[in-house]
Order: C-alpha cells, then sequence, then structure tokens
C-alpha cells in the first residue's frame, strides 16, 4: 500500500455497487493508481456494502465484518444500501426509523476510513465516485451523502461506469484501443456489455460506448451442479462472446466480477485468446475514476487525444458568430464531452444595426455544422448591450436567454428577456 507522508494529497475512485464497492487511490502528484485490499498482500478488493447493527446497542459493523456478525446471528443486517436510498423508505430496526441515506453515509465513512493507513480522510483531495448508471436519483443521493460526510475535499464528482471505463483504457498502451475494446461485468444473473470504440477521423478522437444488458445464469444456480454447471457456463458465455465480439478486429478484452474463474472459463477464453489481449479484474472502475479525477489536476497528453461521448455527454460544440475588432470570429462557449446535465454558459456582447445573434452547433458525431439565428424583435435602438446564457434542457435540446442589458447613458435596459429552443444533435 503506497503510504503518503507531510503534506501529500489524495485522488481517490469509489466505485460504490449494488452489492460491493472498492477504493483505488492515488498521490496528486500522479503516482501509481492502488487498491484498497481488505487483506494486506492480497487482491481482495471488494467490499460488501452492507450494514450490520449490533442488537440493543448503537454499534455498527461494515462490509465482511457485517456479514460474519449477521452469520454468527449477532447482528441485524442491512443491504441493498444504494437502492433503499433510492427508494428512500425509512428503514425500520428494533422499533426505529433510520435514514437509509444516512446509513449509506455511514457505510461510505466507515470504508473510506480503509485509506487510513495511506493517508486518512483528511487527505483526501478529491473524490470521483462512479456507478453502474448515473442518473438523476443516484446523484441527488450522492448529494446528500457528500453532504451528510462533510469531507474536505477539494472536489467530488460523479461518473457512470462506463465514463470509468473510458478513463481506465485511454490511460494504458495505445495498442489496446487501437481497435474496439469489450468489457463483461458479471453481476448476479446479469451480464453486462460495454464496447468502446473510437472514430480516429476526428480530432481529438471521438470514443463512444454501447452498453447492453442481457440475463445470464449466475454461479449461485450452478452450485452442486460442479462439472455440468461449469460446461453450461462456459458454453453459455462463449456463445455470448461471439455473438458480442461479431467478425470486426477487437484489440482488448475485460473480465470484471468475481464469478468469472478460469474453473469454468475453458472454450470461451481459448476463443476469447486469440489474438486479442484478455485481462482477468475487479478493480477497473474504481481505478478508472481515479484516473479520470487525476487528469483534472494533472492532464496527460496522451488522455487530450481524446474525447467520450456517452450517453450523458454533449454531442455538439457550440458557440456564436461575432466580430471582435472589425474581424469576423468564433466564440466557442460549450464543449462537446461535457456533462450536458451541467453544461452552461454565459457571455455578454453588444449589437450594432442587427438585431440578429448567430448560435453555431458542430455535431462531433456527425461531423455536420449547423447555424441558428436568432431575432431579437422589438429591440429599440442602434445599440446595445446583451447577455446570453446557455444550458441543456436534454441530452439534445439548448436552451438560450437573452437579456437587454442597455448602453449606459445612452440607451437604458428596457429589462426585455428573449428565449429559445434549439435541437443539438
Amino acid at each position: 500500500m503506497l503510504k503518503l507522508g507531510g503534506s501529500q494529497k489524495l485522488i481517490v475512485g469509489y466505485d460504490l455497487g449494488w452489492d460491493y464497492a472498492q477504493i483505488s487511490y492515488c498521490s496528486a502528484s500522479g503516482s501509481p493508481v492502488e487498491t484498497v485490499s481488505l487483506v494486506a498482500g492480497d487482491e481482495s478488493f471488494c467490499i460488501p456494502t452492507v450494514l450490520c447493527k449490533r442488537p440493543g446497542m448503537n454499534q455498527w459493523y461494515y462490509g465482511k465484518e457485517a456479514l460474519q456478525h449477521e452469520a454468527e446471528e449477532q447482528g441485524i443486517l442491512i443491504d441493498n444500501l444504494l437502492q433503499r436510498a433510492i427508494d428512500a423508505e425509512p428503514i425500520r430496526i428494533e422499533g426505529t426509523d433510520y435514514d437509509p441515506v444516512s446509513l449509506l453515509a455511514l457505510f461510505f465513512k466507515r470504508s473510506l476510513g480503509m485509506l487510513s493507513a495511506a493517508a486518512g480522510t483528511d487527505k483526501i483531495e478529491a473524490l470521483m465516485i462512479t456507478c453502474d448508471r448515473m442518473d438523476n436519483m443516484v446523484t441527488a443521493v450522492l448529494d446528500k451523502v457528500a453532504q451528510t460526510l462533510r469531507l474536505k475535499a477539494d472536489r467530488i464528482s460523479y461518473q457512470s461506469h462506463q465514463e470509468s471505463y473510458y478513463d481506465y483504457l485511454v490511460h494504458q498502451p495505445g495498442d489496446l484501443y487501437k481497435e474496439p475494446s469489450i468489457l463483461f461485468h458479471y453481476w448476479q444473473d446479469r451480464m453486462i456489455c460495454y464496447r468502446m470504440e473510437c472514430n480516429r477521423k476526428t480530432k481529438p478522437v471521438v470514443t463512444f460506448i454501447h452498453r447492453e444488458e442481457e440475463e445470464f445464469p449466475s454461479r449461485q444456480s450452478m452450485s452442486g451442479k460442479e462439472d455440468m454447471g461449469n460446461q453450461l457456463l462456459d458454453l453459455t458465455f462463449l456463445e455470448m462472446v461471439k455473438e458480442k465480439l461479431g467478425q470486426g478486429r477487437i484489440a482488448s478484452v475485460y473480465l470484471i466480477g468475481d464469478d468469472f474463474s478460469e474453473d469454468w472459463l475453458k472454450s470461451s477464453l481459448k476463443f476469447l485468446c486469440d489474438r486479442r489481449r484478455i485481462f482477468l479484474g475487479n478493480n477497473l472502475f474504481s481505478k478508472g475514476a481515479c484516473l479520470g479525477m487525476l487528469e483534472y489536476y494533472k492532464p496527460s497528453e496522451q488522455a487530450s487525444n481524446f474525447v467520450f461521448l456517452g450517453e450523458d455527454k454533449l454531442k455538439s460544440n457550440i458557440g456564436m458568430n461575432a466580430y471582435r475588432q472589425g474581424d469576423s470570429t468564433y466564440v466557442a462557449l460549450l464543449d462537446a464531452g461535457t456533462d450536458w446535465k451541467s453544461a452552461q454558459a454565459s457571455v455578454e456582447f453588444y449589437l450594432r444595426g442587427d438585431q440578429t445573434v448567430e448560435l453555431v452547433s458542430t455535431s462531433l458525431v456527425g461531423g455536420g455544422k449547423t447555424t441558428d439565428p436568432v431575432t431579437l424583435e422589438g429591440l429599440s435602438g442602434d445599440i446595445a448591450r446583451i447577455r446570453m446564457t446557455l444550458c441543456m434542457k436534454g441530452e439534445n435540446l439548448l436552451h438560450a436567454e437573452f437579456t437587454d442589458l442597455g448602453f449606459g447613458e445612452f440607451r437604458p435596459a428596457e429589462n426585455r428577456i428573449w428565449e429559445k429552443d434549439f435541437r443539438v444533435d
């Protein structure tokens, strides 16, 4: 485990799964990323996302210790912490109602305490939390958890597993993503498949990740069947692999999840290893989250050549045509690759002898450019100062608001506002 001294700060990637969590970290100066292990010297990275309350006492256990106390009938187990926090239903334990968000925050606090051997939670410079999905319900819960924890971190951000996969891969040797890469995440009775592809005809290189989720036999359902069960799993996965890989070239394949095991990966692993790099592991998402946050503090030349256009990302560059010192120019306002929910910009400019503003959107998906003129009808006078504010109402819906600020003593502000929505692809 990396040990930091003095004023060294930590960058932390926290993978919050439905069943388990993982924590990866590095120094803010960019040391190699490491993952917290439950057992020193062992790659035991999965922290069960559970709590256990000792009966009759305000004493709580988390992770594997919680499971142990429940198995020994020495506690009351609370599982599904993230889903319970999303559902927002009070959890009744021994006649008392507990806030599920507070319990999730308690799990966060206890699990982050595992960093004490490296530096301690007070040394966290930035924290990136990654989840399977990152919708409004999940982010609302994480906002409440962050407020409850009161971490001294300068920056706390969230991203989906898709983006963590991207952040991990673009920090690896280029031959691993020169061609498309595929990740299989085996979770309970589900198999989630991520396929990352790069459009190298664009600059920066536009990167997409396609996500698919399908039912898949769980290891538990095969318990007791021994060789027959392993063979069925192997053949079922082999059929899925052949379908997902298709006929194209695949540079690398990642198999994520405790249930992936060489005990049953026979024919499927042999097929996958044909001219491809194969990786078995668990901590890719937490490492990717850590690397993604590190990129904010210490940008790498390699990653700067790429832009990720995930489901929650703005797919177009948005700006405006204007004149500066008599020359026509383009003013960039919103960048493709930004989370569309937080994408916003504000700019002030002068309109002289014209009531029209030209907004320009350039799609990184199709490569097309669209110019949308906006006429501020009824604007009086020959010159006016205008404030334009942009935000996204949806993944493909841009909202623009224009406010008349007047022109000093020559023309008082009329406090008029014009609004218009645009489709951006």
